[in-house]
């Protein structure tokens, strides 16, 4: 697809300043179990002109302090607004006036092998933020990071390094469709980024409650695939096998147990562990639903009613 190159060198130019650095200080203890400050580096984005910053939540989550940096080298002190832990979304609030913000876009809309350039402060170097551009390889991946499962990633062959998590990926019109994150651990070569469309519905979440809530079912679960199947005999080549059942959870109350193969959530097929997530986060905490699934071969069903995420 052709375009016009000054016009988008003059949209992320534009878009730049409303990219922040941010620098964040977190106690840990070492082995003798004093605290000891820690700093850490990532990126945000500016989403409200009165101090409301977009960022991922393992940039911000449990600092001390927060150093927001503007694309002028104004510091200003953040403070953690609220965190949607589920999507890796954090929003920080400033005290700034007439701040830049970004446009946003509709992820719903996004199509692979679509250009987007992906803005951040890599490493935390100095001078400003920095430009990688790419495409978008895949949507709607589902990935096992250290902190736990990620849905609905937009993954992207631009170069997100440590350091850019929190800036925006945008797209040709310089609209954010989506906020990049380096929380995985072993990409190379390719990068990840969460939807702004889940980034907005954690924002609405985070400003008008206070909170991000998100129903819970209180169980983690494996996509079961012929190989699967295969290899520990079990009855169905689909579904999604139980490994754990949180304490405490809807599904433990239902009397849900490890190894249990869930098929169903109400009538809808859960063929991959990304058709339950999908479908739970469909309804609204405090409502009740009904799994069908199979213990040692045997029909169960379980009524539970979904409670908050923790």
């Amino acid at each position: 697809m052709s375009y016009d190159e000054k016009a988008i060198l003059d949209i992320i130019e534009k878009v730049s300043k409303s990219v922040v650095n941010i620098s964040t200080i977190k106690l840990v203890h070492n082995i003798f179990y004093q605290a000891v400050p820690v700093g850490g580096m990532g990126s945000g984005t500016i989403i409200d002109g009165a101090g409301l910053i977009l960022t991922n939540n393992h940039v911000v989550g449990g600092a001390e302090r927060i150093n927001v940096t503007l694309w002028n080298n104004q510091v200003l002190e953040g403070t953690i607004e609220g965190a949607c832990a589920i999507h890796d979304i954090a929003v920080v609030r400033v005290k700034g006036k007439n701040l830049q913000a970004a446009e946003l876009g509709d992820s719903d809309k996004l199509r692979m092998g679509q250009r987007v350039f992906a803005i951040g402060n890599p490493f935390g170097l100095a001078g400003g933020p920095s430009v990688t551009s790419g495409v978008i390889s895949a949507i709607n991946r589902t990935i096992e990071s250290e902190r736990g499962l990620i849905e609905n990633l937009v993954q992207t062959d631009a170069s997100i390094n440590p350091g850019n998590s929190g800036g925006p990926l945008v797209d040709l019109t310089g609209k954010v469709i989506a906020i990049n994150t380096a929380i995985i651990p072993y990409a190379q070569g390719i990068g990840f980024a969460i939807p702004i469309n889940s980034a907005k519905t954690c924002t609405n979440g985070i400003v008008n409650e206070g909170i991000a809530a998100r129903p819970w079912l209180g169980i983690v679960g494996l996509s079961i695939t012929e190989e699967i199947a295969r290899y520990y005999g079990l009855p169905v080549d689909r579904g999604v096998l139980v490994s754990k059942v949180a304490e405490d959870s809807p599904a433990e109350a239902a009397g849900m147990e490890e190894a249990d193969i869930i098929l169903q959530i109400d009538d809808v097929e859960t063929l991959r562990i990304e058709d339950l997530v999908r479908e739970i986060h469909r309804h609204k905490i405090g409502e009740s639903v009904r799994v069908f699934a199979l213990r040692d071969g045997r029909e169960h069903f379980f009524e539970l009613k979904l409670s908050r995420a923790p």
